[in-house]
């Protein structure tokens, strides 16, 4: 652990003396809102904060609002601007936000009024004049319900009255206008982290990312306890599941300062994951923040105290050497996401192309909301897609994939053949006429308040979920919970198994609070991880909140987010018996476990090797394997 120590403190020593030059595994850009852009008229203005936040961050590209809460900057204050950085060596790019007054619930327009329309038209247009790419920020949405738009509704529901909208809004008053204006321009569209209630406001993703030149991915998590309630590991599972939309096109992930008064590790930890994840860029909104939000002493947490943790709020307080040797005192947030930055890209250059459990989301479905962002923070690698995937040994479904006419044949398939098919609570009680032709499984309004998981540990807390109902001998629990269960009247199932041909459906009970699966105790997670694993080449047996990340060069990532140190165990087949760290010399080497044999795994259970490890709070490692 002492090496570990004098090599972390080393490789942070390094990073701190690190000053203008390119990443290696992705860029760093920063979002100007039009309200500081139409201030960079004013040379003094736009000199003094651009020496503010380059002095303690290097970026490679910005972007340039033109219109935000109908203040639209002139051409010439563009033209200067996109001047000014383009000598600092930066790409400049335009953006637009599409917003009438964000202070006042984020007010979009109303893409039904022909006023708003060509306010609309006219925007882009002016954008497209002075640039050739800019992306739309979140707001290319319409929450209005004007009279205008109550009429063009008609009969319809509002999502398929959006939907159709703001598709031909983007066609119509968007791209065709800005390449009228500007044949070569490229518009891009980023959407927010709020994916699963998109169709409800008009984003369209099954047509969205073929209609724009590129997509880009909100990956701002925050304060969980907020009015969106973002798990940590949403700004890891967003990326991907854009990626999949349309390979190759989604360009990057957006972080912004939410969440930073928690600590400075909460705003580390957004940008850490959204590299971790792949993205090509990393946007910073925005220039106002890096230039006013503080470095302040108010963001160092309890277990900063610690020498061994991933990010040190003391580092960050350093001096930052200049290109001509002088030091500048960090003053604003720009000096942790400068750290932040070069640590985790000494990291990801080494990363292959993440690889995980792969679930399947249809297109504009509703029903347990953002569930695989609680399942990545008790370490299941998510990989969610907009199609069955029909080449694994284990699919999850959820209840997004509720509706979909072919899933039961789908489900059927995949049993047939041997494989198994894990579906939640949410998805049974969805679904459950239809899947009694392969087992007969209930989900009513009974609930349960459990504690007790039996051999498998209790939890903390009482949790409560849907109860399910089966026939007796013709499915069987596999984990338990009661309250109590050892010595008490009755039990549920957390994880149920019915055999059908030569595969088995999986039943995973999901509490009503989402948050409490970390309540689930770690002997019980670890059976639910490796029935989904078996497509990947490790699985985790450790607490809940840390969650792991795989990579297909032999690579992965372990990443605790809990606020104590952990007992981590990786745990890998017999035949992988070393996992050598990535940035330190540290080699790890696997204990054989013997298992148990289980009337519940018909061919035995796997021999594997363990890899265990200590990981600090809010803390990650990196391994080849």
């Amino acid at each position: 652990m002492q090496r570990l120590i004098l090599t972390t403190l080393t490789l942070l020593a390094a990073i701190t003396q690190m000053v203008a030059g390119e990443y290696d595994a992705f860029k760093v850009s920063i979002y100007t809102r039009a309200y500081e852009v139409e201030k960079m008229a004013d040379d003094h203005w736009l000199d003094s904060t651009w020496q503010v936040i380059s002095q303690q961050l290097t970026v490679d590209k910005i972007y340039l609002e033109t219109h935000r809460d109908l203040l639209i900057v002139p051409d010439e204050t563009l033209q200067k601007a996109k001047r000014f950085f383009q000598s600092k060596g930066l790409e400049v790019c335009g953006g637009i936000t599409y917003t009438i007054s964000e202070p006042n619930l984020f007010e979009t327009f109303s893409y039904s009024n022909p006023e708003h329309r060509r306010k609309v038209q006219e925007i882009a247009e002016h954008t497209a004049r002075n640039f050739d790419e800019f992306i739309l920020d979140d707001f290319f949405f319409t929450s209005a319900k004007s009279t205008f738009d109550i009429e063009a509704k008609g009969s319809r529901s509002w999502t398929e009255y959006r939907l159709q909208l703001m598709t031909e809004a983007g066609r119509e008053l968007v791209l065709g206008p800005a390449r009228r204006v500007n044949p070569k321009v490229k518009v891009i569209i980023k959407y927010p982290n709020w994916y699963d209630h998109f169709q409800g406001l008009g984003f369209n993703l099954e047509k969205g990312p073929f209609l724009f030149d590129g997509i880009w991915t909100g990956t701002e998590t925050r304060d969980p306890g907020s009015a969106q309630h973002l798990q940590n590991y949403l700004s890891y599972n967003i990326i991907r599941y854009f990626n999949n939309l349309r390979p190759g096109y989604n360009g990057g992930g957006w972080v912004d300062c939410g969440g930073i008064q928690m600590s400075m590790d909460r705003y580390a930890e957004q940008l850490h994951l959204t590299a971790l994840a792949k993205a090509p860029e990393v946007a910073l909104f925005a220039y106002n923040q890096l230039l006013d939000v503080p470095l302040a002493d108010s963001q160092r947490a309890a277990w900063q105290n610690r020498k061994d943790v991933s990010w040190r709020f003391d580092e960050m307080k350093k001096p930052v050497v200049q290109p001509d040797g002088s030091k500048v005192k960090p003053t604003t947030m720009a000096r942790i996401a400068d750290v932040v930055l070069h640590q985790s890209d000494a990291l990801v250059r080494q990363l292959g192309n993440p690889v995980g459990i792969k679930s399947y989301k249809r297109f504009h479905s509703r029903g347990e909301a953002f569930l695989q962002n609680y399942l990545g923070m008790v370490g299941l690698p998510m990989d969610m897609h907009q199609s069955y995937p029909t080449d694994q040994r284990v699919v999850l479904l959820t209840a997004q994939a509720a509706g979909d006419p072919d899933l039961v044949e789908l489900i059927r398939r995949q049993l047939l053949s041997g494989r198994d098919v894990v579906i939640t609570t949410g998805l049974l009680a969805l679904e459950q006429d239809r899947l009694a032709d392969i087992a007969e499984l209930q989900i009513d309004n009974s609930k349960a308040l459990v504690n007790d998981f039996g051999h498998y540990g209790q939890s903390t807390r009482d949790i409560l979920i849907p109860q399910l109902h089966y026939y007796t001998n013709d499915s069987w629990e596999i984990v338990s919970a009661g309250r109590p269960l050892n010595g008490g009247v009755s039990g549920y199932p957390i994880l149920h198994r019915a055999l059908y041909g030569g595969g088995n459906l999986y039943v995973l009970t999901i509490p009503d609070d989402f948050g409490q699966l970390y309540d689930y105790p770690q002997a019980a997670l670890r059976p639910i991880r490796r029935i989904l694993s078996q497509d990947l080449p490790a699985y985790l047996d450790a607490p809940s909140k840390v969650s792991l990340f795989l990579y297909d060069n032999r690579t992965l990532v372990v990443e605790n987010f809990n606020d104590e140190p952990v007992t981590v165990s990786i745990v890998m087949g017999e035949q992988y018996t070393e996992l050598h760290d990535l940035l330190s010399s540290e080699t790890l080497r696997g204990a054989a476990e013997q298992q148990a044999p289980s009337r519940f795994f018909r061919n035995g259970l796997p021999k594997e090797n363990l890899f265990t490890l200590t990981l600090p709070p809010h803390s990650y490692r990196g391994f080849k394997y």
